[in-house]
């Protein structure tokens, strides 16, 4: 009966070759388990994981994001340092405010006074329900089962129950509206925010989340073609710039206050979304779904 033997290397520059390659016997499975239960195997897997985690551990204390910053001037420091392209993003912020205030702000003004809260609510729950495809492609990215599994029963009661959606019945039966997006997703899977941009039109941003942005843009022409898809194609094109008045009427009053309080309404803007951003990529990880989930409300757009 033969043994089986293999050759183990040892890593030394001037060894003799008759010493680089010993051929030793083939650890039988008792020994390994016992290698495994022993106190020295696990004290230098320890000392592996935590030399591993060091650089990220560092990485995570540096982000301002992950912790409420120490005082305002700091933080703002640090912010900046994340906007290398700052006067660029200046001269779009200005331009996103003229049209904020000349366009976007006086139409969700007369949303706001024209339109009934109980028909303001009905909107908005019909704009959430177009959305919720999109929700569940990001949930399923992320690997969130349960909130997959959320997203497809909301859907489903409110397009048929729910009267394709002007009524949330499902959240009276517990399963709230999460949002999720492309952005939320990458993040998800640990890329990185990237540096400060400012969107044309939508303002404040990362590049991560603007790659997102772009990318989801770039799918309905691809996927959509005729008869219904064309159909339903419009309608969220529809529901999207809806969404919009609806989204900044319900900002109004934060961001009224913002421009009246705020030394540096460019700096608190990208400060404001840049938190928000990386809240809603912390209850990606976590994956439960709950009333407490951010819905962006806060999120300024110039």
């Amino acid at each position: 009966m033969t043994t089986q033997r293999r050759s183990r290397v040892i890593c030394s520059t001037d060894a003799p070759a008759a010493k680089i390659f010993r051929p030793t016997a083939r650890t039988s499975p008792r020994k390994a388990a016992w290698r495994l239960l022993s106190p020295a195997f696990w004290m230098s897997a320890a000392l592996l994981g935590a030399a591993l985690a060091g650089p990220a551990g560092a990485q995570e204390a540096w982000n301002p994001f992950n912790r409420a910053p120490r005082d305002p001037i700091e933080q703002g420091r640090i912010d900046s340092q994340n906007d290398p392209a700052e006067a660029i993003n200046r001269e779009i912020f200005k331009a996103n405010k003229l049209f904020d205030d000349f366009i976007i702000k006086p139409l969700a003004r007369g949303y706001v006074q024209s339109v009934e809260p109980e028909m303001r609510q009905a909107i908005h729950n019909f704009t959430n329900n177009v959305g919720e495809p999109v929700v569940f492609v990001n949930d399923v990215l992320q690997g969130n089962v349960e909130r997959a599994l959320n997203t497809t029963q909301r859907f489903a009661v409110n397009t048929t129950v729910g009267l394709a959606g002007f009524v949330d019945v499902a959240d009276t039966l517990g399963r709230p509206h999460h949002d999720a997006d492309l952005g939320q997703t990458l993040g998800v899977w640990g890329v990185a925010p990237g540096p400060a941009v400012q969107i044309p039109i939508l303002g404040p941003s990362n590049l991560r989340d603007a790659f997102g942005l772009a990318a989801t843009s770039f799918v309905p022409p691809v996927v959509v073609h005729v008869g219904i898809e064309t159909a339903v194609s419009y309608t969220q094109l529809g529901a999207t710039g809806v969404d919009d008045v609806d989204y900044r009427s319900k900002l109004l009053p934060n961001t009224d206050a913002l421009e009246k309080t705020s030394k540096d309404l460019y700096v608190s803007a990208r400060l404001i979304k840049a938190q928000l951003r990386a809240k809603l990529v912390e209850e990606g990880k976590a994956g439960h779904v709950s009333h407490n989930d951010a819905s962006g409300a806060e999120t300024p757009r110039h």
